[in-house]
């Protein structure tokens, strides 16, 4: 076999002429007027409108949503990493941030939960995080205390009645 004897495997076909006539006539498959008429058209995303309208400071990172407005998961502390600290120490999230147990998250704070996972033999006083019912427990066994520091409820303003008048008549 030599090269001009060669076949290709697929036959020649050509590619379809639009906008000459036949049964491709007037807008030739291109639409109407405007926007739609040009190439290269394309209409705007309606996610992008959403992301425009979003305000954007300096300085909030790439994720506004989750740099400023984080809601994220408790940080978790297990009985057996309080050992770190001494007989009589009080427990509180700046605590565990000082001893390097949990990290800040973008410079706040984060709510802390301590879990029954190990044992513990020091008695400390926890103030500000919540205790697992395991680790309650295992800390008053080591005499200790744990304290409760929640957010007294509003209180609730009661509904004022609205009352009825009857129109005068004349």
């Amino acid at each position: 076999m030599q090269i001009h004897e060669i076949k290709r495997a697929h036959a020649l076909k050509k590619s379809k002429l639009v906008g000459r006539g036949g049964t491709r006539g007037k807008t030739s498959g291109k639409g109407g007027k405007g926007q739609t008429a040009r190439a290269g058209h394309r209409v705007r995303p309606a996610m992008r409108d959403i992301i425009k309208k979003l305000p954007k400071l300096r300085g909030h990172g790439k994720n506004r949503a989750k740099s400023v407005f984080y809601r994220g998961p408790e940080a978790v502390v297990n009985v057996r990493a309080l050992s770190v600290f001494s007989a009589g120490d009080v427990v509180t999230p700046t605590a565990l941030v000082a001893k390097g147990l949990i990290a800040q998250i973008f410079g706040k704070h984060p709510k802390v939960k301590i879990l029954g996972t190990g044992e513990i033999a020091i008695a400390l006083t926890i103030s500000g995080c919540t205790v697992s019912k395991e680790a309650k427990e295992k800390i008053e066994k080591a005499g200790g205390t744990v304290t409760i520091s929640e957010k007294p409820a509003l209180p609730v303003k009661p509904k004022k009645e609205k009352k009825v008048s009857a129109k005068k008549k004349k």
